[in-house]
């Protein structure tokens, strides 16, 4: 009688991210409330409220917080606001390598040719000072620093740039939100930060951003640039998008806030979970998480893309999705291959390294044991 060979049963697949939102109840009252005004977006009473929480929140003046239908409109509207659409004198756009295409998109649809530039080795942000003698600067109409993985932007030294140069600036504050709102003195003022809600966020709307600052004319300026131009009289008086945000999103933001404090709690349980079994596993030297950067992010630092290329495979031959958030630099990306560019040797080296590991606010401890044992299986040390 022949023997089948043994099948083992195959290992549940753990995703790299698995996004939480405010459940059907949470959310319910507030749909109530669009049924009974039968205000569905252009600024409705939800987006009003939602506004004036989430400004209390980062502890902003009324008004300084403008909704948006993506993070990417957000960074629209506040390019639009700040800066203008470019123009012949001033048509680039000076960007970090080490960043999530959507920057780049969003420069783009002001006018701007993004020109790509390293950033420090430490903060894995731009740096302003070596920007101040930059053979370009003449040509720069905007800069758009970018909060890596989370890690908020401080807004002294770009305050300084801005008032050094005359060129406006606007940072891509994308997943910093938890970071904003625990030090906004540092991280909030007069440059204008879009910040992201994306359902992969650590706070969430599915979809959704915002933009923040204490200069509430130029919220004002942002609010009307993601308005068509329009302010008042129907009267397009600004370059501009359509980039406002719905009711419905901004009734699952006001049910993400009213959570918040359970959620946010969730999120630094799994930061915890992972420093203490990476800790066991001798590998916490190669460990990334909350507070250095946003709770949605877990990441491994590997010692070059060789080994970032194995651990990877390890990872994947036990059913553990990884990623490389921001790929191996925009340099490396297929569109933005031939933008000009400075020498990128941190991005090139930090770029291919950085591996994501399983997140989500309800991550189990045993799979963060599994990834962290599959890691030290690899021989990451």
């Amino acid at each position: 009688m022949l023997r089948m060979p043994r099948v083992e049963a195959q290992r549940e697949q753990i995703p790299v991210l698995r996004a939480l939102l405010p459940c059907a109840d949470r959310v319910l009252p507030y749909l109530r409330r669009i049924d009974e005004t039968r205000l569905y977006s252009n600024h409705g009473p939800l987006s009003i409220e939602f506004e004036r929480r989430l400004a209390d929140k980062l502890q902003l003046p009324g008004g300084g917080l403008v909704s948006a239908s993506s993070g990417t409109a957000a960074l629209v509207g506040a390019i639009l606001a700040a800066a203008g659409r470019a123009t012949p004198e001033r048509p680039l756009a000076i960007v970090p390598a080490f960043t999530f295409s959507a920057t780049a998109a969003a420069v783009e649809q002001c006018g701007y040719r993004p020109y790509l530039a390293d950033v420090d080795a430490e903060s894995w942000m731009l740096d302003p000072e070596p920007l101040l003698s930059h053979p370009e600067c003449n040509r720069i109409g905007v800069a758009v620093p970018v909060a890596p993985f989370g890690r908020p932007v401080p807004q002294d030294p770009w305050r300084r740039f801005r008032a050094a140069t005359g060129i406006p600036v606007v940072i891509d504050g994308a997943a910093s939100f938890v970071g904003l709102a625990e030090r906004p003195a540092k991280f909030l003022g007069a440059i204008p930060v879009a910040i992201s809600f994306h359902a992969t966020k650590a706070f969430a709307t599915g979809e959704g951003g915002a933009v923040a600052t204490n200069d509430v004319f130029l919220a004002q300026r942002c609010a009307q640039a993601l308005n068509f131009g329009i302010s008042g009289m129907r009267d397009c008086q600004m370059a501009s998008t359509n980039g406002k945000m719905s009711e419905y999103h901004a009734a699952v933001g006001l049910a993400e806030l009213d959570g918040w404090s359970e959620k946010l709690t969730a999120w630094l349980r799994v930061a915890a979970l992972y420093q203490q079994q990476m800790t066991d596993a001798g590998l916490i030297d190669r460990l990334c998480v909350a507070p250095d950067i946003g709770p949605n992010y877990v990441l491994l630092r590997c010692r070059g893309a060789a080994e970032a290329n194995w651990v990877e495979h390890c990872l994947r031959e036990d059913g553990i999705d990884s990623r490389l958030w921001y790929g191996s630099g925009l340099q490396h990306q297929t569109y933005y291959a031939r933008l000009p560019r400075d020498l990128l040797n941190v991005t090139g080296d930090i770029a291919p390294s950085l591996i994501g590991l399983p997140v989500a606010p309800d991550l189990d401890g045993e799979i963060i044991r599994r990834v962290v044992t599959t890691l030290a299986a690899a021989s990451v040390k």
